[in-house]
């Protein structure tokens, strides 16, 4: 009968023994002049984290604008709050909070920005939020009479989908307003009637479903307007929502000021007071703050929508599909500070690459 000896490195000893010394333990040493492998170890997020607010950030506002555009990021418990320069593109700042943000943390998160804009001798012209609560607040308190502009893409979001869910509930309506007919063939003629009335409120509910978009189209070809004229027959409320809703796009043409923008949001609200229905679908338009998605009209060189911030969040969610373990605070503010600067050099880089590749040619 033979037993095994106990070893300490086993997970599951009652002795108290050291692990053995030697090729089936711990090495005493490493013959190889390589440095070691470096496979398998985690990528320099430290060190990137302490260059952001100095070498990144002194890179960043080298070209700096002057119009900023900020948003914030939810992912599980954390939000990502983001300041993106809104003509160039480059990401300026961000912070990581392990809850959701209040107006306390935002007007702090802009009084570091700031600091770091008055310390290089800079200044803020413009910035573009969404519609959120957190920022005319905080940008009223750190920024003071900075021009505020609310994205566009978000308040035209917020109508076209009110104007789809109204289209929607008129198909509804509708499809419930058939007539209900028996199991068979209609056989008296004021079945056959109610059979042919049927199908073509059924053909009615297919087009209003297929051409639905033309409702929230910007710009409609003749044969497009032909196709929404033919499936709003007898439907003057779906014309009169066609409409107002190319009213809306008139209020967001840059050939205007924003004080004739405003004078048009005027009427067109004056005009919605006449509908019933469709004030209530499109009660959007009567928010008070709605002004401020006009500013850009009288500031040629303030971004019109935050697409700028946008692009920076995509870019973290695209991250989040292949790197699974930023999922903590310390690993998220470590994989967004490395990823700035790999986006601070990837002109150099791909000028490296380019000469390399002429040197080759040659």
């Amino acid at each position: 009968m033979s037993s095994t000896a106990p070893s300490a490195w086993l997970s599951k000893t009652v002795y108290p023994i050291a692990p053995p010394v030697g090729p089936s333990g711990a090495s005493i040493a490493c013959s190889s002049l390589t440095p070691r492998s470096r496979t398998g170890s985690r990528p320099g997020g430290k060190k990137a984290a302490r260059r952001i607010d100095t070498d990144y950030l002194d890179w960043a506002l080298s070209d700096f604008s002057g119009y900023i555009a900020a948003d914030e990021l939810y992912d599980g418990p954390f939000c990502i709050l983001s300041i993106v320069d809104n003509r160039t593109f480059k990401r300026l700042s961000y912070q990581v909070l392990d809850h959701d943000p209040t107006g306390t943390d935002v007007v702090a998160f802009f009084r570091r920005f700031h600091a770091a804009l008055e310390a290089r001798g800079l200044s803020l012209k413009g910035i573009t939020t969404d519609g959120s609560s957190l920022y005319p607040e905080a940008i009223a308190t750190v920024f003071g009479s900075v021009p505020h502009q609310l994205c566009t893409f978000h308040v035209l979001k917020e109508v076209t989908k009110a104007v789809l869910s109204a289209v929607a509930k008129l198909r509804k309506d509708l499809a419930a307003g058939a007539p209900k007919l028996p199991r068979g063939r209609p056989g008296s003629k004021a079945a056959r009637r109610a059979a042919r009335r049927k199908k073509r409120i059924e053909q009615k509910v297919r087009d209003l479903f297929e051409h639905r978009y033309l409702f929230v189209g910007h710009h409609l070809t003749d044969s497009e307007r032909k196709t929404l004229a033919r499936i709003t027959r007898g439907q003057p409320q779906l014309r009169n929502l066609r409409g107002l809703m190319e009213e809306v796009y008139r209020l967001f043409d840059r050939r205007c000021r924003t004080a004739t923008a405003l004078a048009k949001l005027l009427r067109l609200r004056a005009r919605l007071r006449r509908f019933v229905r469709l004030r209530v679908v499109l009660k959007k338009l009567f928010l008070p703050g709605l002004e401020k998605a006009l500013v850009f009209l009288d500031e040629k060189l303030l971004g019109a929508t935050s697409n700028a911030v946008e692009r920076g969040n995509r870019r973290y969610r695209k991250m989040q599909k292949s790197v699974y373990r930023v999922r903590t605070q310390h690993s998220i503010e470590a994989r967004l500070a490395l990823d700035l600067l790999r986006e601070r050099q990837a002109r150099s880089r791909a000028a490296t690459t380019k000469t390399l590749h002429r040197a080759r040619a040659a």
